[in-house]
């Protein structure tokens, strides 16, 4: 077979062309270059587009079969579609203007008989991808393994009831770390798809615990082995493949890391889509991860408020992604992380050009929030009313409570002695969502 032909032929690279532009395949915000406090928009922003939702789904859902006829599906030996793919994957990255890309292992080579030639394979295409990023200039923002889609893991992956599967998960990951390591990734990403249970009639809640515990002990202890500077994440998801899922938002991987000794060293990866699952918003779980310390990165997508799974949409609520990006903001911005788009196209755009519709407006989106986000971190307003509110936090009273020099009689003292009630203030959140509106 030949890949002589380009699948995106008729998609000219995107450009910038401003707020007024009518081309449906240009940006109209995303002006990479433009500084956003005192920072360009490219670089508070990374964004990555997904290997896997892009060039790998295709289409399918569970009551219809593939609606996507790309070129690299069928027609060829397993390796040389992974050749083709990989070819319109990175003509698509560099015509779309994105710095960075994600993959997991099995979108990029495909699974061999033996473990022996799964990993020949997966060695040969990662040769290809470092040949497509030198081209390209396009870099690994992270990779990751898929621990979730092979039967044998339909039982967890660390948290199988078998060891040996176990350790099959294990060389998967060690295969994928050294990969990402090879191909400069900035981060390495775990999800635990399957690592959760369907019914606790057969399930040994603790056992799995420790497993995943363990597991995550070795990757860190390989990683400081091989000297990989990136950084770890987890991805939080609380259902979907599995009916509850160990890693089930921000404050529950807090815990777990917690439990297991990790909490400095490993950060989490938050998808927007899994932090409405599991009944938060997105500015939630972004603001909870930095309270805690273990911000990290950003799956960029949506779901839909009348469906109940993770339909990974493109981003179009502009409040809630300005919400989101003034948190980012707030908390210093991105570092080693970036925005993924982990969002497919709906299974009825299955033109070539409609992943570009798609990519183009959310990044366009983003931008746009991005400088909502900006306005409301350089006019304080919003912060000097929260400061205002906590006022008395930072008064000597209030500092002697938090360091701790006033015992529980001391305070109960401190009231009975002043004789006085206190009354309470708004919060005033009315005027809080009327001011945020007005930056909209």
């Amino acid at each position: 077979m030949s890949s002589e032909s380009s699948y995106f032929a008729s998609v000219a690279p995107v450009r910038y062309q401003g707020p007024t532009s009518e081309d449906p395949l240009a940006f109209r915000w995303y002006d990479k270059d433009r500084l956003v406090l005192g920072k360009p928009m490219a670089e508070h922003l990374r964004f990555a587009a997904c290997y896997w939702h892009s060039f790998v789904w295709t289409g399918l859902d569970p009551f219809g079969g593939d609606t996507f006829q790309r070129p690299w599906f069928s027609g060829g030996s397993p390796m040389e579609l992974a050749a083709l793919k990989a070819e319109a994957a990175f003509e698509f990255f560099s015509k779309l203007g994105v710095p960075y890309y994600c993959f997991h292992d099995r979108d990029v080579a495909p699974e061999g008989a033996t473990p022996r030639e799964t990993l020949a394979n997966f060695e040969r295409m990662v040769e290809k991808l470092a040949a497509h990023q030198q081209r390209t200039g396009v870099k690994l923002l992270w990779g990751t393994a898929n621990l979730f889609s092979h039967r044998r893991f339909m039982s967890g992956a660390a948290t199988n009831p078998d060891p040996e599967i176990f350790a099959m998960a294990a060389t998967q990951v060690k295969a994928a770390m050294d990969a990402t390591k090879q191909l400069g990734g900035e981060n390495y990403v775990l999800w635990g798809g399957r690592e959760g249970y369907e019914t606790l009639l057969n399930t040994d809640l603790p056992r799995e615990l420790d497993q995943l515990g363990r597991f995550l002990n070795l990757v860190v202890e390989y990683k400081h082995r091989i000297g990989f500077e990136g950084t770890i994440l987890i991805e939080p998801k609380p259902r979907e493949p599995t009916k509850h899922q160990y890693d089930f938002d921000v404050a529950t991987v807090y815990g777990f890391l917690c439990r297991y000794g990790l909490e400095r060293e490993v950060k989490v990866n938050i998808e927007a889509n899994h932090a409405t699952l599991s009944g938060h918003s997105f500015e939630h779980e972004i603001a909870t991860a930095q309270a805690l310390g273990i911000f990290g990165s950003l799956d960029m997508n949506r779901g839909d408020a009348q469906l109940g799974w993770d339909t990974d949409q493109f981003p179009n609520n502009l409040p809630d992604t300005s919400l989101a990006l003034y948190h980012v903001l707030k908390g210093g911005g991105l570092t080693t992380g970036g925005l993924n788009f982990d969002a497919k196209v709906r299974r009825q755009s299955i033109d070539a050009v409609d992943l570009f519709h798609g990519h183009v407006g959310a990044m366009d989106h983003c931008a746009h929030a991005l400088e909502i986000a900006a306005r409301m971190v350089e006019e304080g307003r919003l912060a000097g009313a929260v400061d205002q509110r906590y006022a008395g936090w930072r008064e000597p009273f209030g500092q002697q409570v938090l360091e701790g020099k006033l015992t529980l009689e001391a305070l109960s003292e401190h009231v009975l002695s002043r004789n006085q009630d206190v009354l309470p203030v708004s919060g005033r959140q009315e005027a809080m969502e009327n001011l945020v509106n007005r930056y909209l």
